[in-house]
């Protein structure tokens, strides 16, 4: 997160940015901390399918840690539209 400047960070309304970068390279002390800032790991898990993009192996870390299917997640059924409209 060092390219934001946290003195006057908005934890709940860049939660979706912040999930996500602890997702793509957060330690387990970060997944602690978003638990207790976002209401517990069901909290986090809703957070995690309104997240814009992963990548194909952060979504099959989430869809495994979190109980969720692919087709739960924003980014998943974001990138099978861009592929439906891409062969179409």
């Amino acid at each position: 997160m060092w390219e934001y400047d946290l003195s006057d960070f908005d934890w709940w309304k860049s939660r979706k940015i912040v999930v996500q970068r602890i997702l793509e390279r957060g330690w387990l002390k970060d997944f602690y901390a978003a638990f207790n800032i976002y209401g517990g790991i069901e909290g986090f898990r809703e957070i995690v399918k309104e997240v814009p993009y992963l990548s194909p192996r952060d979504i099959d870390f989430v869809c495994i840690a979190f109980n969720l299917k692919k087709e739960e997640l924003r980014c998943y059924t974001r990138k099978l539209l861009r592929e439906q409209l891409l062969s179409s």
